[in-house]
């Protein structure tokens, strides 16, 4: 490759800092309706004499924009291997934070009855499908920027857009909730946070817009052109995967399987656990949450690093089996009411899925070939949040009401953590996978190099 098409325009960090701002806004949107689902939607959509009945189908919206990642995944994976990262990086930050805003401007069920939940789930959908495609474009156009030598390091910085997100999203609604009444952020400052999403977005797509196309991307669809020419028919990407990657859309799904539950028992099922079991303010959960959130997103390039150092393997399985045993004393310490202790509950809780998370997304990137990679990503990534985080809050809750006890919850994470320690232990490593190289041992320049040539020639 020459050098122009090497080098990035701005450089690697230009590139990271376009990933880690739009990835950071569209988990602030979708993490805000969940803070929101545990604290107010429960009584504005979804009113029922039981708190823990209200907050579980405000749950059940929250889960139904899970269940549309996969369907976002496939079709923007679909048109990102075949037309680029970029352009459809650019398409979920508007899609996400033109339903957020949306949200902001909704009637509640006093104002218009059943309209109001179903016009909040249709707006759920349209996250859920944005944010499918996000995470595979956002951290492939950085993985295959950056070289193969420290890629976990650059690759985990749009992954600390998840917490990036959330300290945003809680940060917000704790900072309404300490200068507001009870009365006035359930009447209209619940609404703020949304209607800040508009003017996030239009930030994150002044910087998205100008980073360039991945050159590993480029370099393979001069190939896939090469092949066009000759008359070589392209099989779908999706298609594709299946045919040949589905052990690892499986390990993909494996590997975040304990990882995305235990997130969203760490952070949103929390939030019911403080609020209706133990009967605290919400702002005790929604200040750990915050502060926790805040070394979680310094952690997680640290532990990417160290994986570029140990492997994507061994790091992951820090976190998989620290998590495993810290479920269990998690809810002891939560139950002490102290905000000093849950905090620290939190922040280690966190801590061990950062080691989970951080490698995550070089390791998911490098099981599969450039003209398969986004479609497979975000395929094996999304699938495991149908399973995984959509179900996760919901299942909580569900035995929280049922045994009003912590211990069931506690056993339900200590085995999703189990499932990604046996998932990443069976695992091939992938650190120092050359992206440019597909299965048949070619590279994307070597395989390039006759659609150059009758480029040339033309």
């Amino acid at each position: 490759m020459s050098d122009a098409t090497t080098k990035p325009r701005g450089g690697i960090g230009r590139i990271v800092g376009a990933s880690l701002i739009g990835t950071t806004i569209e988990w602030y949107d979708f993490f805000l309706y969940g803070s929101a689902a545990a604290l107010v939607f429960n009584t504005l959509f979804f009113p029922t004499a039981d708190p823990l009945v209200g907050t579980l189908i405000a749950f059940i919206t929250y889960a139904i924009g899970f269940v549309a990642r996969p369907l976002g995944g496939v079709v923007f994976g679909h048109f990102g291997d075949k037309i680029g990262r970029k352009k459809l990086l650019v398409v979920s930050l508007l899609m996400m934070g033109g339903a957020t805003f949306a949200m902001g401007l909704l009637p509640t069920y006093d104002t218009i009855g059943i309209g109001a939940p179903i016009l909040l789930t249709v707006l759920r959908l349209v996250q859920g499908f944005a944010l499918g495609g996000e995470w595979g474009g956002a951290v492939l156009i950085v993985s295959e920027h950056g070289g193969d030598k420290h890629r976990g390091f650059w690759a985990s910085w749009p992954q600390a857009g998840a917490p990036g997100g959330n300290l945003l999203a809680t940060g917000v609604l704790a900072l309404l909730a300490a200068f507001q009444s009870e009365a006035a952020f359930q009447s209209w400052g619940w609404r703020v946070p949304f209607l800040l999403s508009g003017v996030l977005v239009v930030i994150g797509l002044w910087i998205r817009v100008s980073v360039s196309e991945s050159p590993v991307f480029l370099a393979a669809q001069a190939k896939a052109e090469a092949a066009a020419a000759r008359g070589v028919k392209e099989t779908p990407p999706v298609v594709e995967v299946f045919r040949r990657s589905w052990r690892e859309v499986l390990s993909a799904i494996g590997t975040r399987f304990g990882e995305n539950i235990s997130y969203y028992i760490l952070t949103s099922f929390l939030l019911v656990y403080v609020t209706v079991h133990l009967e605290l303010g919400k702002s005790t959960a929604l200040n750990a949450v915050l502060i926790g959130s805040a070394v979680h997103f310094v952690t997680i390039p640290l532990w990417g690093a160290l994986s570029d150092r140990v492997g994507r393997r061994p790091v992951t399985l820090i976190g998989s089996v620290g998590m495993a045993v810290w479920a269990f004393a998690f809810f002891g310490l939560v139950d002490s009411k102290s905000f000093v202790v849950i905090t620290l509950a939190v922040t280690a809780g966190l801590l061990l899925h950062g080691a989970m998370y951080g490698p995550q997304a070089a390791f998911i990137s490098e099981m599969f070939d450039t003209k398969v990679r986004y479609s497979g990503a975000s395929m094996g990534s999304q699938l495991a949040s149908i399973v995984a985080g959509a179900l996760a809050p919901i299942i909580a809750v569900e035995l929280l009401k049922d045994f009003d006890s912590s211990l069931p919850v506690s056993l339900y994470l200590s085995a999703a953590a189990v499932v990604t320690t046996i998932t990443v232990a069976v695992t091939r490593e992938t650190r120092g996978r050359d992206l440019r190289r597909d299965l048949t041992g070619e590279t994307t320049e070597q395989a390039a190099e006759p659609a150059v040539k009758v480029a040339d020639r033309a």
